[in-house]
């Protein structure tokens, strides 16, 4: 750069590269995905069986404060509907440094944390119950292990990347397909529940969980009995206010992501338009809860609510290391799998383990697909090095923003499966993260009338107010409220529910080393490119062009 510095270009080039592949209803599907009932639903009820607040009223409120959070998004995108989402709304409206720190950490480097989780899920969902039905119990048991556990990782960033590699217009016909599947196999789940009786699913268990699993035959009353001994509370209704929202911190690592999607929103045709996306997120946050309730009640009905919470109770408390005692029911609780008991028909059984598997397979490019849009964005504005920016010219893929994510998810996802520092322990920092995350967005949405008022009149969302407020502020003070909670809850932790807050020292130093890169990056990146002659800082005054 010599004599013509002064005529190098803010961006990397003039426009992104990325197309507008997607329509809403596909941003629908990914949001019903996201907060995706089978996987991060079923999971993280198992968990909460010590918590004792009712599971269907921490569901309902949760959700009500949620909905909040998709007016916010829906607003957001439809004034910037760009690739990069939280960075760029927050890079825009709060300044450069709070967007890349909040956002880089946010949505790539936590990311890393959710590998081996979504891998437990595979192992859970997907492998242990497949190979438990085929025969295959050796196997199926060494996956419960640190190796196996490794290696559900390695086979989960396998077929992510390529998935993600494939471009967003074929990843969208995979998540259609793995929609459609999945929801014809719930419904088959669903009918088993509801024309089961707990007579019925005692007599399945006892049929089947001996001759698979090599359990005694007294496996239920032994489940009620370990799960009784590992405290198992939880209630389906009622517990009190009080405790109700004592669970919701925890529930929310499920629910909390309808707008997972909204750093695509640059490849969505139509992004401008508010109620469209309000649709896509709020709907699929509706449809998920309503299913949710409908679940739980049928869970309740055919397998009881005692038993289910006391299996989950005795099976985490074992996973957790609270007690060496191998429980009676040798795997996870799946619902799915317990339902299935409720036929003879091994190849029923099977049907219904890999038809549910669909939940898991068109979820799992969720983990990469919305944080190589930020990466790039972030690239895109010369935070990070010029070949993170490129695109496959064929499938529009960020390739290079893709190995940023599965590359340090294989390190992190070994240190998790051998618990190196007490990773394990760190669970639930992958929501924290994420939910100052969606603060920074939050307060971003707030202050867009009046700090980026040009903008905002300019946009489809002036005209929606409350009492004259705008609308996209009001709902902001409502979800931001409730993030404040959470941050609360999680961080002081005063009934120590969460083990994440300050009584975890490794939690705390994690979330602080996440921060202090983000930060280093920036400064680092804004140092050099004001030695090429660009300004950040300029940089973050304009919108790219998509």
């Amino acid at each position: 750069m010599t004599a013509s510095r002064n005529d190098v270009s803010l961006f990397v080039r003039k426009a992104t590269g990325l197309v507008r592949s997607w329509s809403i209803f596909d941003a629908f599907i990914y949001a019903i995905f996201s907060i995706n009932l089978v996987t991060l639903g079923l999971y993280i009820f198992s968990q909460m069986y010590y918590l004792q607040g009712g599971l269907i009223p921490t569901l309902l409120i949760s959700a009500g404060f949620i909905f909040f959070e998709t007016v916010v998004y829906a607003g957001l995108i439809a004034v910037m509907p760009r690739s990069g989402g939280d960075y760029v709304w927050q890079s825009r409206i709060l300044g450069g440094g709070v967007g890349f720190v909040l956002a880089v950490t946010g949505w790539w480097f936590i990311l890393w944390l959710w590998v081996p989780l979504y891998s437990d899920m595979l192992r859970h969902l997907v492998l242990i119950p497949l190979l438990v039905l085929m025969g295959a119990r050796d196997a199926a048991f060494w996956f419960q292990s640190s190796l196996g556990l490794f290696l559900t990782s390695v086979i989960l960033c396998a077929v992510v990347t390529l998935f993600i590699s494939l471009g967003m217009k074929k990843y969208a016909r995979i998540q259609k397909y793995c929609f459609i599947g999945g929801m014809i196999t719930l419904a088959v789940v669903f009918g088993l529940l509801l024309w089961g009786t707990p007579q019925d699913f005692q007599n399945g268990l006892v049929r089947e969980a001996p001759a698979l699993l090599g359990t005694s035959t007294d496996v239920y009353s032994a489940t009620l009995t370990a799960g009784e001994a590992a405290g198992a509370a939880a209630p389906l209704f009622g517990g009190g206010f009080g405790n109700v929202l004592l669970a919701i911190p925890f529930i929310v690592f499920f629910n909390l992501w309808p707008n997972w999607g909204s750093t695509l929103y640059g490849e969505v045709r139509g992004a401008t338009d508010f109620k469209r996306n309000l649709w896509g997120m709020a709907g699929a946050l509706l449809v998920t809860t309503v299913l949710a309730v409908v679940f739980l009640l049928l869970l309740n009905k055919t397998l009881t609510w005692d038993f289910y919470m006391k299996a989950n109770g005795a099976w985490w408390n074992y996973a957790w290391g609270y007690t060496d005692q191998t429980p009676p029911l040798p795997i996870w609780p799946y619902p799915a799998l317990l339902a299935a008991f409720l036929t003879p028909s091994r190849a029923l059984q099977i049907f219904i383990i890999a038809g549910m598997s669909l939940w898991w397979f068109g979820w799992v490019g969720t983990i990469f697909l919305s944080s190589t849009r930020v990466i790039f964005a972030a690239s895109f504005d010369r935070l990070l090095p010029k070949k993170v920016s490129e695109v496959d010219p064929k499938t529009r893929t960020p390739i290079y923003a893709l190995l940023l994510m599965v590359v340090p998810s294989l390190i992190v996802s070994a240190l998790f499966a051998w618990n190196v520092f007490g990773f394990q322990s760190l669970t639930l920092d992958s929501t924290l993260v994420i939910a100052i995350t969606y603060l920074g967005s939050t307060i971003a949405a707030i202050l867009l009338p009046y700090t980026k008022p040009d903008l905002y009149n300019a946009s489809p969302i002036a005209r929606f107010k409350l009492f004259g407020v705008p609308l996209i502020t009001v709902a902001g003070v409502i979800f931001g409220g409730f993030l404040f909670y959470l941050l609360y809850a999680w961080l002081i932790d005063p009934n120590k529910l969460y083990n994440i807050g300050l009584s975890n020292t490794n939690s705390i130093v994690f979330m602080l080393v996440l921060y202090g890169l983000a930060l280093g990056i920036y400064l680092g990146f804004k140092h050099y490119r004001k030695r090429e002659g660009i300004d950040i800082e300029k940089v973050h005054q304009e919108i790219p062009v998509e």
